[in-house]
């Protein structure tokens, strides 16, 4: 009797978890109904079908490579119409799947693995939805622009410069899992450990958009490493982001060739036969604001000055925004700050573990996973909160 009685219980305990299981899918299904309704209001996916046929058609006339810039900015056409395109499909797929689930437990087929089913993919679709709403937010002039992300260890000594690996890498992470394109542009090594700086080039969809609220100051409490005496200590890393420029962007950026000071060096850290032998390396100074950009993957001197350029007047341009200067030359040197700005967020490691962002009150206790690129959260909850 015993067994059976213990049967019993349990099975009223199972049914009590199926209730709430069901009333929590119920709860979510609303809110993804709405989402997606919003969703197929918005995306016109017979345009989206037009505009694939006619990149497409573009890439296959004669010629259409001779010009290398506008054949890439058909390409990144295409190849975002067909992401819109596949994700109208994908979430398609996912709420008939939803629907079909959903009619199979209203008729009273109630199995655990069915309502879990449900619920995975109702928080699927309710993840990529909110991934939607998030780049319609980003309408800013420079929202859909790839993006340079530039890291330089602060306060904290070599603790710092690990620190600034630390971030680089996060970042790089981050791209991956995105399946951005991302490459080093500069990196300068740090003598004991870590970096001193390090510049990332982001060329993605939106990565400026969703990168942008990443400027400020990082913070670190742990037990450093370095330290001989095992005392928890707190290092500071600066993050600046910049829109990655197309050709068209960049050219109406006027800066004065006077205000430029422009040196070459070698490039120094590992690489192939030319480093240390030629000076492949610029830095350029914008000497109105001090704003000071270096370059030194590229394989020669006039790419890297090139790149550098190019990030230089990316700078002024953020700088220029957050100034309201309506050309570069209003903009006021004595207001470029040296230091990094405002601490956007906390990672301690020591005595407890927790990310933690200043601004928009959101946290996480895996700080391994958000070291690792885990950092989506944290980038929409700014966005919701800006």
């Amino acid at each position: 009797g015993l067994g059976l009685g213990g049967g019993v219980m349990m099975s009223s305990k199972s049914m009590e978890d199926t209730g709430d299981i069901k009333l929590e899918i119920r709860r979510t299904l609303t809110d993804v109904k709405d989402k997606y309704g919003a969703f197929k209001e918005a995306v016109d996916e017979n345009n989206l079908k037009d505009v694939v046929n006619d990149k497409e058609a573009q890439t296959t006339e004669d010629g259409f490579w001779d010009k290398a810039d506008a054949a890439q900015k058909v390409m990144q056409e295409l190849d975002r119409a067909k992401a819109g395109l596949e994700q109208a499909e994908r979430l398609r797929g996912l709420w008939d799947d939803v629907q079909t689930v959903m009619a199979m437990v209203d008729e009273g087929e109630e199995d655990d693995e069915l309502l879990r089913e449900a619920s995975a993919m109702i928080r699927e679709m309710d993840r990529e939805l909110g991934e939607w709403e998030l780049g319609r937010m980003l309408s800013g002039t420079y929202d859909s622009m790839g993006c340079v992300v530039s890291i330089v260890s602060g306060a904290g000594g070599v603790d710092a410069m690990d620190w600034a690996a630390m971030i680089l890498r996060m970042y790089q992470r981050w791209a991956e899992r995105k399946g951005y394109s991302h490459r080093l542009l500069d990196c300068t090594e740090g003598e004991e450990a870590g970096i001193k700086s390090a510049t990332i080039e982001v060329d993605a969809h939106m990565a400026f958009g969703y990168l942008k609220g990443e400027k400020g100051a990082h913070r670190l409490v742990r037990i450093s490493p370095f330290n001989a005496l095992g005392k928890r200590q707190t290092s500071f890393v600066g993050v600046e982001v910049m829109p990655l420029l197309d050709d068209e962007s960049e050219s109406k950026v006027e800066v004065n060739e006077s205000d430029l000071e422009i040196t070459t060096m070698r490039a120094g850290g590992k690489g192939g036969q030319n480093v240390n032998k030629v000076e492949t390396a610029v830095r350029i100074v914008h000497k109105p604001t001090g704003i000071a950009v270096r370059c030194a993957e590229e394989r020669t001197q006039l790419n890297n000055r090139k790149r550098a350029m190019a990030i230089l007047k990316a700078k002024l341009l953020v700088v220029a925004e957050e100034q309201n200067a309506a050309r570069i030359s209003e903009i006021r040197g004595d207001q470029v700050s040296a230091d990094f700005g405002s601490q956007i967020r906390n990672y301690v490691l020591h005595p407890y573990k927790m990310v933690k962002d200043t601004r928009s009150a959101c946290e996480s206790a895996d700080v391994n996973g958000v070291l690792d690129g885990e950092i989506d959260a944290f980038l929409s909850s700014y966005l919701r909160h800006a």
